[in-house]
């Protein structure tokens, strides 16, 4: 066996920093917050171009000054949504039009534009796109104008060479001087839409993997997501994967550094540096961990008793529905048991309904919990042509009633949640230390730290002066 040289190993180390941050920041400019990874990926632009082509169906364009990656999309519901940076705030449909609009003028815009002239052809785009906008003097509307032009700013399509475009929310309207790069705002939109009749069609049209078909999806699929459960995909998809889960993991590890979890209902690509996600769990704030904790109680009270793997003649149990009213009565447990003697946030607090709309929308994009109803194994967002069956005489794991329900019945009209099986690897433990002991633990800590080291002078832990009690959520080893 011939190991890999000295060099070997600092270029496959670079080329899967370069691909790696590509995936998770599809945008990046020479002069953005990832400058100095830049160089990485000119220096590599072939090889990466190459790669994420043959593996993933997507093109990569590299410049002087940016380098975008055209990801594809993966149907109804897959989306990886803009948040406003200062509060977490999802962007509404009103802050994407601006977004768009605001895009659809920059690209035969002057080299500099003044905040009020942009908003002035902003406002007549919509008018000839037959878009209705509402009065932008309004301060809401100014605010929700102001966050998708800061998204502009964050990728680099405008600079605010003098003022912040944040004055079109000020009362009097301000103003600012703005330095457009049109080639970034034309690279910036990556769906097909001149052949899309409407958004659903775009959205459909932009997951069509084309010539790479099941292979390309599948691969899509598995790094776009937390987690793939075997009925999220069709059964020529299922096919694929299960003669080559195995041959697939390893080039998922030299890749982009992943290790795949593999599981009867399904598989999960692990990043051990937690960099490749936008969503955390165990995650901090009041929603993460409200999430967290109900996850593990669904799991505790729903977790099925004759499940097993289907070669073993078990039965195969992707998901289990949750009774109606048990996700409010949970929620309800853990806020008086956690909630209110914690640092969660009393607007929350207050605001149950919206505090659970919140919790199942994180566990939504985390696949840990799905609205009952049609799913992909069932054609459900398939592209028109696509072909879902396996080819004759191949063997697929057969997912119907996967979820606790019958094929015929997921018509997605009634309504109702299914725990997902994913959501056993997050089942906690939690543990409640009084103040008194935790200060005991942290007292018995710092002596070992320094009588281990006599160089650690201090030993200091998060502070836990807000808060009642310590608790401690631990993910199952």
């Amino acid at each position: 066996m011939v190991l890999p040289s000295t060099h070997d190993v600092a270029l496959a180390a670079e080329r899967r920093t370069a691909a790696r941050l590509l995936l998770a920041h599809p945008l990046v400019t020479s002069d953005g917050p990832y400058s100095d990874t830049f160089p990485l990926i000119r220096r590599h632009a072939d090889w990466l171009a190459q790669r994420f082509q043959q593996v993933f169906g997507y093109r990569l364009l590299v410049e002087a000054s940016y380098a975008r990656l055209f990801k594809a999309g993966l149907g109804p519901g897959s989306g990886h949504r803009l948040e406003r940076p200062s509060t977490g705030t999802p962007f509404t449909p009103r802050t994407y039009a601006y977004l768009t609009l605001a895009l659809s003028v920059l690209v035969t815009a002057p080299e500099q534009i003044l905040l009020s002239q942009l908003v002035a052809d902003l406002r007549a785009a919509a008018v000839d796109a037959g878009i209705e906008i509402s009065d932008t003097g309004r301060q809401a509307e100014r605010r929700t104008l102001a966050a998708a032009l800061r998204q502009l700013v964050d990728w680099g399509v405008l600079a605010e060479t003098e003022g912040h475009v944040s004055a079109v929310a000020e009362e009097r309207g301000g103003e600012a001087l703005l330095s457009v790069d049109r080639d970034i705002a034309r690279a910036v939109v990556a769906g097909p839409l001149a052949q899309s009749r409407d958004g659903a069609d775009l959205v459909r049209r932009a997951a069509d993997p084309g010539f790479g078909g099941p292979r390309t999806y599948v691969r899509r699929r598995l790094v776009e997501t937390p987690v793939v459960h075997l009925d999220d995909l069709t059964g020529a998809e299922r096919e694929w994967l299960r003669t080559r889960q195995r041959r697939e993991s390893q080039a998922f590890s030299e890749l982009l550094g992943l290790e795949a979890e593999i599981r009867a209902e399904g598989i999960a690509l692990v990043d051990p540096d937690g960099d490749l996600t936008d969503l955390h769990l165990p995650g901090t704030g009041t929603v993460a961990q409200a999430a967290l904790l109900l996850a593990g109680r669904l799991v505790d009270r729903l977790r099925p008793e004759d499940a097993g793997h289907p070669a073993a003649g078990g039965r195969l149990v992707i998901g289990v529905p949750v009774p109606d009213g048990l996700l409010p009565e949970l929620l309800d447990e853990l806020i008086e048991e956690y909630g209110r003697r914690g640092n969660w946030r009393r607007g929350l607090l207050e605001d149950r309904e919206g505090l659970l709309a919140a919790v199942l929308d994180f566990l939504v994009r985390m696949r840990l919990v799905a609205p009952a109803g049609p799913v992909r194994a069932d054609g459900h967002g398939l592209p028109e042509g696509y072909e879902d069956a396996a080819p004759d005489g191949r063997s697929v794991t057969d997912v119907s009633g996967a979820r606790g329900q019958d094929r015929t019945d997921r018509t997605g009209g009634a309504g109702g949640w299914v725990l997902l099986a994913g959501a056993a690897r997050f089942a906690t433990t939690v543990a409640v230390t009084s103040r008194t002991e935790l200060s005991a633990v942290d007292n018995a800590e710092a002596s070992a730290a320094d009588d281990a080291d006599p160089s650690a002078a201090d030993h200091t832990e998060p502070s836990t002066a807000d808060t009642a009690d310590h608790v401690t959520q631990e993910p199952p080893r």
